[in-house]
């Protein structure tokens, strides 16, 4: 037994680098599964960015409604869904979800 091994050690050597090589190409923290990984975390975040300032976009064009040059059509938009007013001689109707 001893006789094989002698033998075909080198071999023994390059079989176990291969699979230590291999092992390591998949799995760690610099592996192909962790590559994976992160790369669908990072297209998460740019979406999530891609939300996020596209609402910071619709609440400063808000914003700039009611500061720089107030409109009139919005704030009466505003009162009458916050506050519920109407018109004069107009029926607001409540429909609940």
């Amino acid at each position: 037994m001893i006789n094989k091994i002698k033998k075909n050690y080198l071999l023994l050597i390059y079989t176990f680098l291969l699979i230590y090589f291999f092992l390591n190409f998949l799995g760690g923290d610099r592996g192909l599964l962790s590559y994976i990984e992160k790369k669908n975390l990072l297209k998460n975040l740019k979406l999530k960015e891609n939300n996020l300032s596209q609402q910071i976009d619709f609440l400063e064009f808000k914003n700039s409604l009611l500061t720089t040059n107030l409109d009139l059509d919005y704030i009466e938009t505003l009162i009458r869904q916050k506050f519920l007013f109407g018109k004069k001689d107009e029926t607001i109707y409540i429909i609940k979800q």
